[in-house]
């Protein structure tokens, strides 16, 4: 049934919509028309709040790029290339390896959302070398699991509102996380999701001959033959003592940091995939053959990631983001505030697909409101949290690193993924309403 609903799904999104670039443009044409329409400011001020912004993102998207980079140095050595694939092994059918990618991305991207897209993405690639799958629908399985990242261990507004000092403690204090990620509604949504996703993604399998399948020579991974060298400079590219005395500084470091209590963040799960890429591959040149291929698949973060803090200053600075979330929440009562909220955040995403970013524009609107309608404010901070996990599904801002490591297009994968953000959205909004 869902395979029939999902085929004229696929076909819409193949034929209009755009590669990400040029998405992200029409994006910010249309929040700039936006704020000039209906905030009154003039072009001028519009375009000003946006060149002030373009470049925030820098750091974040540098990240975002390491994520993708160091995620495929880690996966391309030889031991975690062998471990995936006897993983993989487990898929024995088309059905079974769909069923697997999905469950093991939801996993993934519950701990870490970075290790989520990256695991997803490689896990997806070691699968199709050995199963005969519709290669799209596999690498949308991979990256459904995502929905459930911020319902999870590095959710950013569940563990910014636990940490003291945040910028709205004087509003709601600080809030553990037993009320917001081990809270009842939420691990609601998070098991439903865990159940309903595999489920979603392997009742959309196509039919026989519609399938698209991917030639698995081309998910070969370059193999890099070692060389004894004859001059310094090669016997140091080829030396294992430089790659074990960097690695035993990294481990020490790790060892360090979480004995201390340090948490799982974006920065310590990039330096954990650097330094196993540098102590399994070996040499220096083993390493950095793996990074010249990983880098490959990064073009799209470095030149639509300024867009994107383009358009968030534009809805920041001009009052749009505020005035969303404010015509939203007007129609709440206490009992459907968390479902307005949740719907404010999803159309939030799709101009402002941070997280974080999102939080510090809506809380100063969503939390006050929260209190005059007497909810519950880490339930309404959830809400937040999960409108911005919902519209991931067919907002390609965070499909660009899985799509990256899978050598597909935005249009391949978002066809199934928006039967998703129907069937999620509809699991979501039960949680946050009547559990």
């Amino acid at each position: 049934m869902l395979n029939v609903i999902s085929r004229p799904l696929v076909r819409l999104v193949d034929r209009w919509l755009p590669d990400p670039y040029i998405f992200v443009v029409i994006l910010t044409l249309l929040v700039m028309i936006a704020a000039m329409a209906i905030e009154g400011h003039g072009p001028m001020a519009v375009v000003g709040m946006w060149g002030a912004g373009f470049w925030e993102l820098l750091s974040f998207a540098m990240q975002m790029l390491l994520v993708l980079v160091t995620g495929y140095m880690m996966a391309s050595t030889p031991l975690v290339r062998r471990g995936l694939e006897r993983l993989a092994d487990l898929a024995g059918s088309p059905g079974t390896a769909i069923l697997l990618v999905s469950f093991v991305s939801l996993a993934a991207s519950w701990i870490n959302w970075g290790f989520g897209l990256v695991v997803g993405a490689l896990f997806a690639k070691a699968i199709a070398r050995k199963v005969r799958v519709d290669y799209r629908l596999l690498v949308a399985s991979a990256y459904s699991g995502f929905i459930v990242w911020h319902g999870g261990l590095a959710g950013s507004v569940p563990l910014a509102i636990a940490t003291a000092g945040h910028p709205f403690e004087g509003a709601i204090g600080v809030i553990a996380t037993h009320r917001t990620i081990f809270a009842a509604y939420n691990l609601f949504i998070v098991i439903a999701l865990f159940i309903a996703v595999p489920l979603v993604n392997r009742m959309m399998m196509p039919r026989p001959g519609e399938e698209v399948f991917v030639d698995p020579k081309l998910l070969a991974e370059p193999e890099v033959a070692d060389t004894p060298g004859t001059t310094p400079a090669e016997r140091m590219e080829n030396s294992r003592v430089l790659s074990w005395l960097i690695g035993a500084a990294g481990v020490a470091w790790l060892v360090q940091y979480f004995a201390g209590s340090g948490t799982l963040t974006l920065n310590v799960v990039n330096f954990m995939f650097l330094i196993v890429a540098i102590i399994l591959h070996g040499t220096p040149r083993r390493l950095l053959a793996s990074l010249n291929e990983g880098v490959k698949g990064g073009a799209g973060i470095v030149i639509q990631f300024p867009f994107y803090a383009g358009i968030m200053a534009i809805m920041l600075n001009s009052g749009l983001a505020e005035t969303i979330s404010v015509w939203l929440t007007s129609f709440a009562t206490e009992k459907s505030f968390a479902f307005w909220t949740f719907m404010s955040a999803g159309l939030v995403n799709f101009f402002v697909p941070s997280g974080g970013g999102q939080w510090a524009i809506q809380a100063p609107v969503i939390l006050p409101a929260a209190e005059a309608l007497g909810v519950d404010a880490a339930r309404a901070a959830m809400a937040v949290a999960w409108g911005d996990s919902w519209t991931n599904m067919v907002q390609p801002f965070w499909a660009l690193p899985i799509l990256g490591i899978a050598g597909l297009r935005a249009r391949d994968i978002m066809g199934f993924c928006t039967l998703h953000l129907v069937l999620s959205g509809i699991i979501i909004s039960i949680g946050l309403t009547f559990i």
